[in-house]
């Protein structure tokens, strides 16, 4: 039996959740709201909602990767950063990229998405590793 620390979990999925705010809300705001057709003052619809299903998406990463990290031993914060890119580079980036191309979205978009899911799966891992 995988066993892993919620509370770091929990750490790792607010510490994914904050970097989305900072991505999303300050980085690359203008850009990712042009290349979406949000205009600058439009709030996306269901706000709240899409909050909240942001974290518990960014909990369930966190889960996922502290039993991948915790089943490959990883004890420290680069062992775990790894284990998070190696997931991203297998579980994300392709099917995300499919979605971008069948979607007609352009590629700007596609690394504004895949940077924030590869950066926020690497500390996430990391972060399970080193405080496990």
């Amino acid at each position: 039996m995988v066993h892993f620390n919620f509370v770091v979990v929990l750490i790792a999925a607010v510490v994914e959740w904050l970097l989305g705010a900072l991505w999303y809300g300050v980085l690359f705001k203008k850009s990712w709201r042009a290349m979406t057709g949000l205009a600058e003052g439009d709030k996306p619809k269901n706000a709240v909602f899409g909050f909240i299903v942001s974290f518990v998406a960014g909990l369930l990463v966190a889960v996922i990767l502290a039993l991948i990290v915790e089943s490959a031993q990883a004890k420290v914060f680069t062992g775990g950063a790894k284990l998070g890119v190696i997931c991203w580079s297998g579980f994300v980036a392709p099917v995300l990229f499919a979605q971008h191309i069948w979607e007609g979205r352009r590629v700007n978009l596609f690394a504004i998405n895949a940077a924030y899911w590869l950066l926020a799966m690497a500390i996430a891992g990391g972060i399970v590793a080193a405080f496990h």
